[in-house]
């Protein structure tokens, strides 16, 4: 692949999110990433994450451009990209931590229940997920913009859209899941934390 696919909101996200996860990943040894995107986000935080093996997963069509990214950085510490669709079920291994990022807006809400009903065939006894993206409280959104961002997903694809923070608890707590965390954001976006409970 000649060149590396870029989303520029990556750039603009990434050093909030890597501070999140470096209060909440200190201590993790594995993390799967879901739906790695462009393969940007994987490489910033593996670089400076260093104690961490960073998996990345996405679509099979998704693969060459994040392998691009991996292939420039070289870093030890990121082995080659895994082809991961959530509506097929989880992948092998046992990761003790899990983190999605602009994902669960993307799919349907469908798959966003088999993502989490997954989790425990995934995780470890005591792993953490971190989730980034908008969310709803209590059904409104939380600002004019994330208004406006859902009404163009839908606009392109009827089952996309902002879901409800209390919905996504919900199915995380059916997996096992606790929140221990909701960290706001830039651009009116939200991280979320939950813990597997023993």
């Amino acid at each position: 692949m000649s060149e590396k696919p870029y989303a520029p909101a990556c750039d603009r996200n990434r050093d909030p999110i890597l501070a999140v996860l470096q209060a909440h990943f200190s201590d993790r040894k594995h993390v799967l990433e879901i739906g790695s995107g462009t393969g940007q986000h994987a490489v910033h935080f593996a670089a400076a994450m260093r104690e961490l093996i960073w998996q990345t997963s996405d679509r099979a069509e998704n693969l060459p451009g994040i392998r691009a990214w991996l292939d420039e950085a070289k870093l030890p510490n990121t082995p080659p990209p895994i082809e991961l669709d959530v509506a097929q079920g989880p992948p092998q291994g046992s990761y003790d931590a899990i983190f999605s990022a602009n994902t669960l807006h993307i799919m349907s809400w469908a798959e966003v229940e088999a993502l989490f009903a997954a989790l425990p065939a995934m995780t470890s006894e005591d792993a953490k997920l971190a989730i980034y993206g908008p969310f709803n409280y209590g059904g409104e959104f939380t600002s004019a913009s994330n208004a406006a961002f859902d009404e163009s997903l839908k606009s392109r694809t009827p089952h996309m859209g902002i879901r409800d923070i209390e919905a996504v608890d919900r199915l995380a707590r059916a997996a096992g899941f606790a929140m221990i965390d909701d960290v706001a954001m830039p651009a009116n976006n939200r991280t979320l934390i939950w813990q597997r409970q023993p």
